[in-house]
């Protein structure tokens, strides 16, 4: 569900604090393919040349020197002209072609849906951003250190409520052969937050936090009176016309249409295992999705282009925090109300989210001008350092600079 965390909780999304557990988590998939070491060579596809290029060498590389079985991605440039590329292989038993555009768990990119459909509500009136969540949910938020009547809808959506992340606690049961094919109420995985203490007072830190968005649904339904996937569905995805994007129903394992597998390793040096087939509810607000690098730059494009909310909420969603330098999410990102700003090699900000969930991550981001980028590769691959930065979210800076 996330982010370039330091804390990949399947989730990961994306960002979050760091974790030694979840840290493991993550070196394991790069020692499982290394210790494989049979990953067929890159063979990429595409459309486009000059730039288009240095997007399919990328991916190359992500398959060949990070190991990631299958890499994808999806630009459009200043012209407006949109280019897709492929590489590696969708199946590691049978060797098959990865999907041009394939559907993929989106992960935390999740979040920046489920906050525009806040922000959609807050424009109706119907939702304040500096109204408690206690006001919304009365009792419903409670815990050693926590003050709902302190957590603004603002506070949640920037990730600086203080809630413990659920994921951070679930993150080995979550990969067992049983639980990764279990059904999680949204009230569940509230409780198992709920279990520890605040990490902080509301509004005097910034944590990422999973457990914020789970908040932002439960909103959502409240405000609503209806699925937080058929208000996601009405307001965002059919609004926008995002063919190959939807929000999984309840108990649906499988991916529908053309997709690559989806792989990790549970232990570290382990085998990788096909994690395709998974019960997504654990993401839930967070993370749940299912969509392709071109229905991501669709939808951050529209958004940032203020085709799914007023100029009022975009101004608010766009009002970023900063995010502590050992937060792993990259030099000068900030974080808004479910998106990030980030700085570009090439000067200027570039907008998204990104997001991780077992067996596939993703980066992307769009320009005020019109550039968007969208790169997808199975599996959780190295964390990130200051020695080694993330591969996937440094070819989307290429794509949208070159």
């Amino acid at each position: 569900m996330t982010e370039r965390s330091r804390r990949p909780s399947s989730v990961r999304v994306l960002p979050s604090t760091g974790s030694r557990r979840t840290t493991a988590v993550v070196a394991v998939l790069a020692a499982a393919l290394a210790v494989g070491g049979t990953l067929p060579a890159a063979a990429a596809q595409g459309s486009g040349s000059g730039s288009g290029d240095v997007v399919r060498q990328g991916l190359e590389r992500l398959v060949r020197e990070d190991r990631y079985p299958a890499a994808l991605a999806a630009t459009v440039g200043q012209d407006g002209r949109t280019r897709t590329y492929t590489a590696g292989v969708a199946d590691l038993r049978t060797g098959a072609k990865v999907p041009v555009d394939g559907r993929v768990r989106a992960g935390s990119n999740t979040k920046a849906f489920t906050a525009t459909v806040v922000l959609q509500l807050v424009g109706e009136g119907k939702v304040g951003l500096d109204t408690s969540i206690e006001e919304y949910l009365p009792g419903l938020v409670r815990g050693e250190g926590i003050d709902s009547s302190r957590i603004t809808v603002r506070r949640l959506l920037q990730h600086t409520s203080g809630l413990p992340n659920y994921t951070e606690y679930m993150m080995d049961e979550y990969a067992g052969a049983t639980s990764r094919h279990t059904y999680y109420q949204p009230r569940t995985l509230l409780d198992r937050a709920l279990e520890h203490k605040a990490l902080f007072a509301p509004g005097t830190g910034w944590a990422y936090s999973n457990t914020n968005y789970v908040l932002a649904g439960l909103l959502i339904e409240k405000v609503t009176g209806r699925p937080l996937a058929e208000q996601i569905t009405h307001r965002v995805i059919d609004r926008i016309g995002l063919r190959h994007t939807y929000f999984p129903g309840v108990g649906e394992e499988g991916i529908r249409g053309a997709h690559p597998r989806g792989y990790h390793a549970t232990r570290p040096g382990g085998p990788l295992e096909d994690f395709t087939r998974i019960d997504p509810s654990w993401g839930w607000a967070a993370g749940q999705l299912v969509s392709t690098p071109g229905d991501l730059n669709r939808f951050f494009s529209a958004l940032v282009g203020g085709r799914l909310l007023g100029a009022a909420e975009l101004a608010e969603m766009r009002t970023t925090v900063a995010v502590p330098e050992d937060s792993g999410m990259g030099a000068g990102v900030r974080f808004g109300l479910g998106v990030t700003s980030t700085p570009l090699s090439c000067g200027g900000l570039a907008w998204g989210h990104g997001g991780s969930i077992h067996g596939y991550s993703t980066r992307n981001a769009v320009t005020d001008d019109g550039r968007a980028a969208a790169v997808a590769v199975t599996g959780l691959g190295p964390r990130p350092t200051a020695d080694r930065p993330d591969s996937v979210q440094a070819l989307v800076d290429t794509a949208l600079c070159r």
